[in-house]
Order: structure tokens, then sequence, then C-alpha cells
């Protein structure tokens, strides 16, 4: 949590885009996927939802933990998974453990996750800390903030970047 998994994935999709500018580029948490897909059922769209996401050169999901326990939108995401790794498309996950973790989650999509490359994203260190609080000083001209300062932000905030933005951003609502 906190360690930038939207960032990294909302990156890539923008990365994509910007090598195929004509690429169909689907992004959407899982939330939002799983409420769509509900509403299709209830309106009789399914065939719409269904086209639309299989339709995409990239689909990329945030969150994919959050299909857990819902087993009519996990049978949607097996079959809309297959649709597009069948026609050679790509898929792109975040989700908050590694694919073998995600209870509640059908065993033959944790299998198909695991086909992939899976990415373990640890926790920032000190360095990376420290210049993203020098980058945020930066973009706050109007506020003059000592390195000491910023050195023990970034020592005593290691749990993940919100928080140490948040710390950032009190810091600098108190000094203004």
């Amino acid at each position: 949590v906190g360690i930038g998994k939207t960032h990294l994935i909302q990156a890539v999709g923008n990365e994509i885009l910007k090598i195929n500018p004509s690429a169909h580029i689907v992004y959407i948490s899982t939330e939002p996927f799983v409420q769509e897909f509900l509403d299709a059922i209830r309106f009789k769209k399914n065939t719409d939802f269904a086209g639309y996401y299989r339709s995409a050169d990239v689909l990329i999901v945030d969150d994919i933990q959050f299909i857990a326990g819902k087993e009519k939108t996990q049978e949607e995401f097996f079959h809309t998974f297959n649709a597009l790794i069948d026609h050679h498309r790509q898929v792109i996950l975040s989700a908050d453990r590694s694919p073998s973790n995600l209870d509640g989650v059908e065993e033959r999509i944790r299998s198909r996750l695991g086909w992939g490359l899976v990415a373990d994203i640890h926790p920032t260190d000190y360095e990376l800390r420290l210049g993203i609080l020098q980058q945020k000083a930066n973009s706050v001209p109007e506020v003059e903030i000592q390195r000491e300062v910023l050195e023990f932000l970034a020592r005593k905030i290691s749990s993940n970047v919100r928080e140490l933005e948040g710390a950032f951003n009190r810091m600098v609502a108190h000094s203004t």
C-alpha cells in the first residue's frame, strides 16, 4: 500500500500511448469494473461490456485483489483475460500481493496471472524518499525547506510514500 503501483501501471499505459498513439488502452480500477459488470447484467448489456474490454489492445486493471469473492465478476474477468491473451493483447494488473496469495480468487485466475511477469515492488529506501521530498520541495518555491528537515522526514517516515507526502504537505501547510 502506498508504494506507487498505481502510478507505475499508469506510467506504463502512458508510455505505450506515446509509442503507439492509436493503441486502445483501457485503464480501470477493480471497483468500477465490478460495478460496470453488475450494471451490464442488470441492464442486459453484457455483450457491450465484454466487447468494450475485449477490444482493448492493452487492458490495465488496478487492485485486482478486490475481485476476491465475486464469483460472477471473476467468471467475466477470466473470459476477458483469455480473449485478450488469445488475440495477443496485453493485460497489466496491480495487486497488493502476489497472484499465489490472492485469497478468494479462483485458482484458474491465479494460475493465469502467474503466467506473466510478476514484479514485486518493495518499499522505498532512504535515498528515494529523500529524492521525492526534494522534488516536492522544489515544487513549492514560496516555502524554504532546509535539507535537514527533508532528511529527518525521509529517515522517520519509511512506511509508504503517501504518509511521506502527507507529512510533507502538513509541514508546508503549517509553515504557510
